[in-house]
């Protein structure tokens, strides 16, 4: 489980290092250098955790039933409810735009790209 001290940090410094923060994963160019950092910087619980609340919401915005997601994600009601309020905020809702903006041109890719399957090997 994360910790956090008790203590509060100083607003301008905790400005400045999200910041910071923000502006490297900005700076990511490949799913490799993302894999490297979060495998650095999570635990395996935490990118689980990340990964399971982005599949909710997700599997929620395509319909899906709260007893669906349950038994596929192995996640709480609870859990659920908690990405179902906060799936229309500002980040939820750019991850999701990523994800459907990927799954559209994987999917148009692969139709274009049909007629000529037969002379790729």
């Amino acid at each position: 489980m994360v910790q956090i001290s008790k203590q509060k940090l100083n607003k301008i410094l905790e400005d400045q290092i999200f910041d910071i923060f923000s502006q490297v994963l900005t700076d990511l160019n490949t799913k490799e250098q993302a894999h490297s950092l979060l495998d650095d910087f999570l635990t395996r619980t935490e990118k689980t955790t990340l990964a399971k609340r982005l599949a909710i919401a997700h599997y929620l915005e395509r319909g899906r039933s709260y007893e669906n997601i349950k038994n596929t994600l192995k996640v709480s009601s609870a859990t659920i409810s908690t990405v179902q309020r906060m799936m229309h905020s500002k980040g939820f809702d750019l991850l999701l735009q990523k994800i459907n903006a990927d799954q559209w041109a994987e999917k148009w890719s692969q139709k274009l790209l049909k007629p000529f399957n037969k002379f790729i090997k």
